[in-house]
């Protein structure tokens, strides 16, 4: 299911990011664009991971597969027919946001749901290896795509592949028996105020969370909204550099994936995932030097491993029932991705508008260093460090 999913997103992610480059040559316009999609999440989430600890996952991942890839298929509709609009583009990156809100919590708590607690830091692995798999070949395929078949295939291709995750999760043995069943409050808000708690009384979870909203904006910010801008000025107009950076992230996600997935459990989990963080800050400095397209590949290399290793090492304690307790699993997913992700438009706008003023290399360099410096804050708190 999950393969599906990231190998059509994968092509859909080289094409619209392509696409919005040849309509309008503007990183501005790129960061409009995850604008659009965040801001609605960011609204939802809290609402999103309340109704995944109160309804079945299963259904909650499955209403979000069928009503993405209609959206989708419209989106390779207008575009096969030259009808396709910048605005269009917006819209429809806002109602992914929405989506978004929901599925991304019910993915988080579902796997606990399927995979006994022993085997959950390989299961994690696994799970890493095949999103990161999918991106290996999928940018090299919608590069082949796009230069022969235009991003309009592209979009298809991704509409297709929602409907063949949902196909897979109607296959699943129904396990939502199994889940502990949640303590429901009596209002939504109630809910919320339990989800919000159980983070604050956590230092691990706060302080984690309190930096990973600051630093993304300038670790994701740029990677995010000017990186097509930064292949352009540095590799001219190739989309082919463009799949290749991206390739070679996820090949790095997938070593590291396959190194951590010996572990039956992640040990010295705070210094792993801090250290991790931070390396993954000094290769977006790195990616904005002159280092030629070697040292650059060798960067975007290391960056997937790390941010690999980061996922691994948070998502583990995520679901350890020491740090979070099963039927609050939905409501602290939806906090740590609403916090951490909650300055992410202010980082996406400034990104853009700055690589559009000052080139994308300064934007890389100045983000990667404003970054690794929020990160290794963290290190100094005890709580961190504790993490096993």
């Amino acid at each position: 299911m999950l393969e599906t999913i990231c190998l059509g997103d994968s092509l859909f992610t080289i094409a619209l990011a392509w696409w919005v480059l040849q309509k309008t040559g503007s990183a501005t316009a790129m960061g409009i664009v995850l604008i659009c999609s965040i801001v609605p999440m960011l609204l939802l989430l809290l609402f999103g991971g309340v109704a995944v600890d109160r309804l079945p996952r299963v259904y909650l991942m499955l209403v979000s597969d069928l009503s993405c890839g209609c959206v989708v298929v419209l989106i390779a509709y207008l575009s096969f027919q030259h009808q396709l609009e910048l605005w269009q583009i917006f819209v429809m990156s806002a109602f992914f946001g929405v989506v978004e809100a929901f599925f991304s919590p019910a993915y988080t708590a579902f796997i606990p749901d399927l995979v006994p607690a022993e085997f959950l830091a390989s299961a994690n692995s696994l799970r890493s290896i095949s999103t990161q798999a999918a991106q290996f070949i999928g940018p090299a395929i919608a590069a082949a795509i796009i230069a022969f078949g235009g991003t309009s295939l592209a979009f298809a291709l991704d509409g297709l592949s929602f409907f063949l995750s949902a196909a897979c999760l109607v296959a699943l043995p129904r396990v939502e028996a199994t889940r502990q069943p949640a303590e429901k409050a009596e209002s939504v808000l109630q809910d919320m105020r339990v989800g919000i708690s159980a983070v604050l009384h956590s230092p691990w979870l706060w302080i984690t969370l309190v930096i990973a909203c600051v630093s993304t904006v300038f670790l994701s910010g740029p990677y995010e909204a000017a990186l097509p801008l930064l292949v352009k000025q540095r590799f001219g107009t190739q989309v082919g550099i463009y799949a290749l950076f991206t390739t070679l992230s996820a090949l790095g996600s997938v070593c590291a994936a396959f190194w951590l997935g010996h572990f039956k459990r992640l040990r010295r989990r705070g210094l792993l995932t801090y250290g991790a963080w931070s390396l993954s800050g000094l290769m977006l400095i790195a990616m904005g030097l002159p280092i030629g397209l070697i040292g650059a590949c060798l960067a975007f290399f290391t960056q997937g491993a790390a941010f690999s290793a980061l996922g691994l090492a948070w998502m583990n304690t995520l679901q350890d029932p020491t740090f979070v307790k099963p039927n609050l699993l939905g409501r602290v997913a939806s906090i740590d991705l609403f916090v951490s992700t909650g300055l992410l438009p202010i980082g996406f706008g400034l990104a853009g508008i700055a690589a559009d003023r000052f080139g994308a290399p300064a934007i890389f360099i100045a983000g990667g260093v404003i970054a690794t410096s929020l990160i290794a804050l963290g290190l100094l708190h005890p709580a961190i460090r504790a993490v096993d």
